[in-house]
């Protein structure tokens, strides 16, 4: 795998998603596992948006990524062909075009679980009438600003709690004075810590970005995907 340093020594490609396809399908690499874990949401919220009830789409869920574990589709993946998302989106297609009735009939009462899915998500999922495939990449950059948060929670320590409201704060809206009281810090120690913050957690989402893809020059393409559907 290539490394892309940033100007601050820190690489942006680390082990990408299409690395731990390759692995899992030579080695059955229980890490995949922790891959599907991180984008069940785009693709239930899809599977939603396709019209089905909320017990049909937990199924299809379930059903979809414990055949994708099974490595029956991962043996033809190819990062040459495209993003990580996007083959796991036209993938999603197939299978609820293809097989979905005969995998909700099997499973509808004893279905597999081979994930867990938060109920608090899918309690309060709103289905839009945006299209399916706007709804999936909605969700997959709802998922990825979620794992960055979380890195980001790991490195900075017991300060983020105080920290992380000024990472998505507009101009002005942060009350640098109070903050520094709260943190035992002077307000020009304070904006110094919440620039470097800032810094910090672009580039661990374009790091996880990276992940996703088999090229450099598509990061800057899926950070402005990511953007638009955040928008």
């Amino acid at each position: 795998m290539t490394f892309v340093t940033q100007r601050d020594g820190q690489p942006l490609f680390r082990t990408t998603h299409w690395s731990l396809v390759g692995r899992a399908v030579e080695e059955g690499d229980a890490s995949l596992e922790t891959l599907c874990q991180q984008y069940w949401q785009p693709v239930y919220a899809m599977v939603r948006r396709e019209g089905h009830d909320i017990e049909t789409a937990k199924d299809l869920t379930q059903g979809f990524f414990a055949k994708l574990l099974q490595n029956d589709w991962l043996k033809v993946a190819d990062q040459e062909k495209g993003r990580f998302r996007t083959f796991l989106m036209t993938l999603l297609r197939r299978y609820l075009v293809d097989e979905w009735r005969k995998e909700t009939a099997a499973k509808r009462g004893g279905r597999n679980e081979v994930l867990h899915l938060d109920e608090k998500f899918i309690n309060q999922l709103e289905v839009t009438h945006l299209p399916p495939d706007a709804v999936f990449d909605r969700h997959w950059a709802l998922a990825l600003l979620e794992t960055a948060l979380a890195h980001l929670e790991k490195e900075t320590g017991p300060d983020f709690s105080l920290l992380k409201d000024c990472l998505t704060a507009q101009r002005g809206e942060t009350d640098y004075a109070e903050l520094g009281q709260k943190l035992s810090l002077q307000e020009g120690a304070v904006r110094v810590a919440v620039h470097r913050l800032r810094k910090r957690y672009r580039l661990i989402i374009r790091q996880e970005i990276a992940r996703t893809v088999g090229k450099e020059d598509e990061v800057q393409d899926e950070m402005e995907i990511l953007m638009q559907a955040l928008s």
